[in-house]
């Protein structure tokens, strides 16, 4: 039974939902990530996604959720002695507040960096 079936508390069905998609969002620890912020008004997600190229990176918001997915390709070319760095996909999401936007997104030395902008 959820905190939110009393009958006091109304209405509060999306809060409820929010809640429920944080929780999931959370679960898994891989990739790493911060949140910092920039200016005033401004964040930034940076994630560790060491190994992964541009294209097998992707960015998209669904449904109030800022969605990052990665997925490595498996190059038949290679023979490994030792694999130690597993080719690994994961799934991270981040439950965004009203009004915030994604403003751009970056590569750079093994970082995912997701600006954006809270009004």
């Amino acid at each position: 039974m959820s905190l939110f079936n009393s009958w006091f508390l109304l209405g509060f069905d999306e809060l409820e939902d929010l809640l429920d998609q944080a929780t999931k969002a959370s679960s898994d620890g891989y990739p790493p990530y911060n949140i910092e912020q920039l200016a005033e008004d401004g964040l930034r997600i940076s994630l560790a996604v060491a190994g992964f190229s541009d294209d097998e990176l992707s960015i998209e918001i669904e449904d109030r959720q800022l969605v990052v997915k990665g997925k490595q390709r498996d190059d038949d070319q290679r023979v490994y002695l030792h694999r130690g760095i597993a080719a690994r996909q994961f799934q991270r999401s981040f439950v965004l507040a009203e009004g915030i936007e994604v403003t751009g997104a970056s590569l750079n030395n093994g970082l995912l960096h997701i600006d954006l902008v809270r009004p």
